[in-house]
């Protein structure tokens, strides 16, 4: 799996500052991904290097745009994690902004477990995991987020009661979704549509930031 050094490096890249100690960790969920992901169906990439540049740098690229819209507000924040699967982005968001509170919520069991489980092993108490459909769920979160998780329209359909007041929606999108932006309803404003470098990822990769109109 990824080591923390091939971590600390893509980080670098992104002009991240992680410590040793958050790059061992992400080395650490890499390795519990590949462990439990065949058990479990987390992830179909078994390679260490496309493990590295498709799901952590995919997600640590998301890392510094976040960090900029949390600096305008004051106060500690909250994020939810929709249909997180196996800590994509959630545990990477956890372990790059531990004064971040994250929530991962999925429907499916072994994957909240898994969630639980690294959030144990790698010492997160600012992650937990959720086994439920959003829907379900009664609290409020200042970033609502999601990767591949449905289409913008349905993201915030569903997940707009999630939404702290002031709070925004945050999806990671491959190249930019136009068709899925012409089809928000009214009452969804696209304040900033974010174009992102993944380091050794030759795709197109953008965040999708929206907000109650």
């Amino acid at each position: 799996m990824p080591g923390a050094d091939a971590i600390a490096g893509c980080a670098a890249a992104l002009g991240l500052t992680l410590d040793r100690t958050q790059c061992e960790r992400l080395a650490a969920f890499a390795d519990l991904l590949e462990r439990w992901g065949r058990t479990y169906n987390l992830t179909a990439i078994r390679d260490r290097d496309t493990l590295l540049t498709h799901h952590l740098a995919d997600c640590l690229a998301v890392v510094g745009p976040l960090q900029r819209h949390l600096s305008t507000r004051a106060g500690p924040a909250s994020l939810l994690d929709v249909g997180s699967g196996g800590g994509l982005p959630g545990v990477v968001l956890a372990v790059a902004c531990p004064t971040l509170a994250v929530c991962c919520v999925d429907a499916a069991a072994k994957k909240a477990a898994f969630v639980r489980q690294v959030a144990a092993e790698l010492g997160l108490p600012n992650l937990r995991a959720v086994h439920a459909r959003v829907e379900a769920i009664d609290e409020r979160f200042d970033v609502v987020a999601s990767r591949a998780f449905a289409s913008l329209a349905d993201f915030t359909a569903l997940t707009r009661q999630r939404l702290a007041p002031g709070g925004v929606w945050l999806a990671m999108k491959g190249r930019r979704p136009d068709d899925e932006i012409a089809a928000l309803p009214p009452d969804v404003a696209v304040f900033h549509v974010e174009p992102l470098i993944v380091p050794g990822l030759d795709a197109e990769r953008c965040l999708v930031w929206m907000r109650p109109a």
